[in-house]
């Protein structure tokens, strides 16, 4: 495998990490966005986005180098 086409799944793992967790965010947003007296809750957006989309990437990025080491051991 060629590096352009490591770096290449690389980036790739991480866009779709990211996009699985805000996936993950999505539901029940608006349930989580209005919990406190239907006043909005403003860390939704400023601490809980952020926090799933790097642990999606983290999650991602963990999965990919697990299967990179379990493919060297072939």
């Amino acid at each position: 495998m060629g590096e352009r086409t490591k770096a290449a799944a690389g980036c790739l793992t991480v866009a779709l990490g990211a996009g699985a967790g805000l996936a993950l965010w999505t539901v029940d947003v608006r349930g989580r966005f209005d919990r406190f007296e239907q006043s909005p809750d403003w860390s939704v957006l400023y601490a809980e986005l952020p926090l799933a989309i790097l642990g999606g990437v983290a999650v991602s990025l963990v999965l990919w180098a697990l299967l990179r080491r379990v493919r060297a051991r072939r």
